[in-house]
């Protein structure tokens, strides 16, 4: 695929979209060849995040009522206090 210049500066988002399709965009100044947009090829594999611990907190409390949840909540929200600070 070939651009001008001004094609670049207005057509930026479709020839980016071009290059993510794998296609390779020459650009032009005046006629003569002066850059080239490629795709970037990922080398690292996306990398998955750590489990959040709190998924499925609720899982083993069966039918568990709003009530009874907001109790823990609570409860686990709770200030904490520490013995032997005054």
């Amino acid at each position: 695929m070939h651009a001008n210049v001004k094609q670049l500066r207005l057509q930026t988002k479709a020839l980016i979209a071009a290059t993510q399709r794998g296609e390779t965009v020459e650009i032009t100044f005046h006629g003569k060849p002066c850059a080239r947009l490629v795709g970037v090829a990922s080398d690292t594999p996306k990398k998955r995040s750590a489990p959040n611990p709190a998924f499925g907190l609720w899982a083993d409390q069966g039918e568990a009522s709003a009530q009874e949840i907001d109790t823990q909540v609570r409860h686990l929200r709770a200030p904490r206090s520490f013995e032997g600070s005054d």
